[in-house]
């Protein structure tokens, strides 16, 4: 199997594709086309199949925590039903924890570029964001806003109303002039006082 990377192919077996796929999954947060794993890996259908398969007989084990979600010719890890009251039981406490500086800056990106693809986002940042939006949408801050005309139709992400609640404004009009980016470095938004408000309430 060949595998083309910064311009060179490197020979890959069968373990090392399906641990660059599992990477894959798990990095991208959302799900991912077959023809996108077939274009970003230069392999056939048949094969990426082949390891989707090896992946799902994987999850299926009682001690894995994952699942494999497919619809259609797409691919998503998800976390497995059975585990929700512990993963809630965790994020609960987590509630009264301030967001990190990724989060903020994402949080920013969404506000002022909403709506807005997490590819965008990682771009703007220089790294990727995908723990960071999870997170964000855990704490109701941001939301789906349905799916961009464009190949893959990755997720576009908005701010919600509990958002504008935490920081004061009635609307999106009321935010402040902010200039995302001068090259390539963003400015400071603070958002300390979500949580302020949050505790006060």
């Amino acid at each position: 199997m060949i595998f083309k990377s910064e311009g060179r192919s490197k020979i890959l077996d069968s373990d090392e594709l399906t641990g660059i796929i599992e990477g894959i999954l798990f990095g991208a947060g959302e799900a991912i086309g077959l023809n996108d794993l077939c274009r970003c890996l230069d392999k056939s259908p048949l094969e990426i199949r082949f390891v989707m398969e090896i992946l799902k007989q994987d999850y299926q084990d009682k001690a894995r925590g994952m699942r494999l979600v497919q619809i259609k010719d797409t691919y998503q890890l998800s976390t497995k039903p059975e585990h929700y009251d512990y993963i809630r039981e965790v994020l609960k406490h987590k509630q009264s924890t301030g967001l990190s500086r990724a989060a903020q800056e994402t949080l920013a990106i969404v506000a002022y570029r909403q709506p807005v693809t997490r590819l965008v986002i990682d771009e703007l940042r220089g790294v990727s964001s995908s723990s960071a939006i999870q997170r964000l949408l855990d704490r109701g801050l941001i939301s789906d806003a349905g799916r961009l005309e464009a190949p893959g139709r990755p997720i576009l992400y908005k701010t919600t109303p509990e958002f504008l609640r935490s920081v004061g404004f009635t609307n999106l009009e009321e935010m402040p002039e902010f200039e995302v980016f001068s090259q390539g470095k963003q400015e400071q938004f603070d958002l300390n006082g979500i949580e302020t408000n949050n505790k006060q309430e």
